[in-house]
């Protein structure tokens, strides 16, 4: 068994205009996971974001949507590990991923960012890449047909099939986070990535 999370990061843009851009998948799945451990997102200007508390035996378990734009995401993230003594090995983050389709989905702990902003920050904030990823398939413009560039892509909803998809995978997403509260990797990457073939 590895070291449990104890802090889940959706990452995505702050307001209304972003709401439903594919950029807040880390968002939609953070939503989502809030529902299923029976707790709610309240405003933390101290840890600069929406934080969602639950607890697991003697464990706080924190949920956390940065309120910076993606790109200082590190700033909450920061804040809340070192609030609450967490090494990066406890700490997962959900966020959109260009190089998977969507209706994929991959489960990793450390690497580098992909020039991922959100995730180079969080790296900074944090002096270390080995905390785990979800990273949720979004497709990217070329390999979708799209002349979209990356960065406009990101800041528009997908369509209708590519939302569907999407939702499947946070379902199965939602399915096996409690294994990685367990500290069972080996079972949740087993369980997520079985569902990549289809």
């Amino acid at each position: 068994m590895s070291t449990p999370i104890r802090l889940i990061v959706g990452l995505g843009n702050p307001g209304p205009d972003y709401e439903t851009t594919r950029h807040n998948a880390g968002f939609w799945l953070a939503d989502h996971l809030a529902d299923d451990l029976r707790t709610s997102f309240a405003l933390e200007k101290s840890f600069f974001g929406m934080v969602a508390k639950s607890r697991l035996g003697a464990d706080n378990v924190l949920l956390l949507k940065p309120n910076t734009y993606m790109n200082r995401s590190g700033q909450a993230v920061g804040a809340l590990a070192r609030f609450y003594k967490l090494t990066p090995e406890q700490v997962l983050v959900l966020h959109d991923e260009l190089d998977l389709m969507p209706g994929q989905v991959k489960l990793k702990q450390g690497g580098g960012h992909a020039g991922h902003n959100g995730l180079k920050d969080i790296q900074a904030a944090l002096g270390s890449p080995n905390f785990w990823r979800l990273r949720i398939g979004i497709g990217h413009p070329r390999t979708l047909g799209l002349a979209q560039q990356v960065a406009d892509f990101v800041l528009h909803p997908p369509r209708r099939d590519e939302q569907k998809e999407i939702e499947a995978v946070i379902d199965r997403c939602r399915a096996v986070v409690p294994a990685m509260l367990a500290g069972d990797f080996a079972l949740a990457t087993r369980q997520l990535h079985s569902g990549n073939e289809s």
